[in-house]
């Protein structure tokens, strides 16, 4: 039986259509990575499925009483509230049980004898579904969750907004397995975690009995966890048996037949046209002519889908800088407290420095004071000489209203609209992209507006903040290479091993200074 049936969707966003006419059946116990490159619409296709998007044509059908747990990579946390409330805010439900109980109990005071029995009959029932779900237990359990996850480090008592991109995925991570939903959605779950804490979720999937649909350019990881792909391009959702290796081998096959079956077609549509037009002027052939060129219409013709722009990124350098890019004398990193030991630390030109460790110890943090966007507590970071540097934020504020066009120019007021078009398209945006605003593209088409500030700006220094978030495998690939051809030095975050194997000349792990580990 299927969990949730979707039936010929089709949406889109102005004159950019992003599904037409998509079907999709979920079955129990399906493990999906659904996949595609950045503005394809993954995120927005959990978000119709989850009742956040209204579609503009199409049917959402969930089976009866099924719990969905969504971790969002957009979730936006209130401030205010505490990691213990966001925790037991995964037993809503229950409280509002609780409160459904209380109303009967005040109702039943001047109920008459059949209305009580019916009362009774419903309180018996709630009490049963309140205990069934440990609800007189709810403290211990987000306390034993709090543990498991690292969280009871923090202090169950902070406030959601103090906290790193790394710990507020494992609080909404920590909400989803004490809500233990008959589905899990998981848009782009690794993006924020260490190499840790994705070991132990690659674990807890493996173990899930129940189904999920998992989006995520982290291949290995992927690859690890499903057992069927969902493909989304060009509208379209196609499905596959295995995981991301087999698809591949498969969609390479399927599009070398279909290139195949289309240079026949075009080339049998080419002699018929041929023959028309020598023969529909003689009388003896001029029946046959006229015959044959209804043909190619009666014909249905093969489309070969549009190659989406792969893009290039090559990064300018500047003259060189001095023999340090920068030293800390006795830095300690922090905010009301301090994240790190004294450092002395040091980098010189040629570099390229990778920064570990568990999430919240303080990486970014030491990004920003080194840059001096951040306060030391104490002690001092001294920039070096000759430094053109260029910053990749982790980040970025929200609702950002400019299009992609006027963010480039903001940036490069020389420009011409052919330059600016120029450089966004490099970067693998498309015209419709270019022209939209920047809050409503996806993480991944964001991530490659502002590399292409980065790249279109001289530089001898990049200090990099987990660049790979959000990036489709095309655009990783070519990040990665692009980094390796560097002639600079570069100060890089991030998580994922595959991606800074060959390129790193100098690995730092942060838990050898940091004074938290969690």
């Amino acid at each position: 039986m299927s969990i949730l049936n979707v039936e010929h969707l089709s949406h889109g966003f102005g004159d950019r259509a992003i599904f037409q006419d998509v079907s999709f059946r979920l079955l129990k116990g399906e493990h999906i990575g659904l996949i595609g490159a950045n503005g394809e619409g993954k995120s927005t296709f959990m978000n119709i499925i989850t009742g956040k998007l209204m579609p503009d044509e199409g049917k959402v059908e969930w089976a009866k009483n099924v719990r969905v747990g969504y971790l969002d990579q957009h979730t936006v946390l209130e401030k205010g509230m505490t990691i213990r409330d966001i925790l037991k805010s995964a037993f809503g439900f229950l409280f509002e049980m609780e409160e459904q109980m209380n109303q009967l109990c005040d109702r039943m005071g001047k109920a008459c004898e059949e209305e009580m029995h019916s009362m009774m009959d419903e309180l018996g029932t709630i009490q049963d579904l309140l205990m069934a779900h440990d609800f007189y237990v709810i403290d211990s359990k987000v306390d034993e969750v709090g543990r498991a996850l690292g969280l009871n480090e923090l202090g169950m008592d902070k406030d959601v907004t103090e906290l790193s991109g790394g710990q507020r995925t494992k609080v909404l991570l920590g909400k989803l397995l004490l809500q233990k939903p008959d589905i899990l959605l998981l848009d782009e779950p690794t993006n924020y975690l260490d190499v840790e804490h994705i070991e132990w979720l690659k674990r807890y999937l493996l173990e899930y009995e129940n189904a999920f649909i998992l989006i995520s350019h982290d291949i290995p990881f992927l690859n690890s966890v499903i057992n069927l792909i969902y493909h989304m391009e060009n509208q379209r959702l196609d499905r596959y048996v295995g995981d991301y290796s087999r698809f591949q081998e498969i969609y390479a096959a399927k599009k070398a037949q279909l290139e195949a079956a289309y240079k026949r077609q075009q080339q049998e549509i080419a002699e018929l046209e041929d023959f028309v037009a020598r023969n529909k002027a003689r009388v003896a052939t001029r029946t046959m002519a006229m015959s044959r060129q209804k043909k190619p219409d009666q014909m249905e013709v093969i489309e070969l889908a549009k190659e989406k722009p792969k893009p290039e990124f090559h990064f300018l350098t500047s003259r060189a800088p001095g023999k340090y890019i920068f030293e800390t004398k006795n830095l300690i990193i922090g905010y009301d407290e301090p994240l790190s030991r004294p450092l002395n630390l040091s980098m010189e030109r040629g570099q390229k420095i990778v920064l570990v460790g568990a999430n919240g110890i303080g990486k970014t943090t030491l990004l920003k004071s080194i840059l001096g966007l951040t306060p030391a507590l104490d002690g001092a970071a001294q920039l070096g000489d000759y430094l053109s540097i260029g910053y990749f934020e982790q980040e970025i504020a929200p609702g950002n209203t400019n299009t992609c066009l006027d963010e480039i120019w903001r940036e490069f007021p020389s420009y011409t609209q052919y330059q600016v078009r120029s450089a966004l398209a490099k970067c693998g945006l498309t015209t419709k992209h270019i022209e939209s605003q920047v809050r409503v593209l996806s993480g991944g088409e964001q991530a490659k507006v502002r590399l292409c500030k980065l790249i279109n700006r001289e530089s001898n220094v990049l200090l990099l903040d987990e660049p790979t978030n959000h990036l489709d495998v095309d655009a990783k690939a070519e990040l990665q290479r692009a980094l390796k051809e560097y002639k600079g030095s570069i100060l890089l975050i991030c998580h994922e091993a595959e991606f800074y194997e060959g390129l790193a000349t100098d690995i730092w792990d942060c838990r050898e200074w940091a004074l938290r580990l969690s």
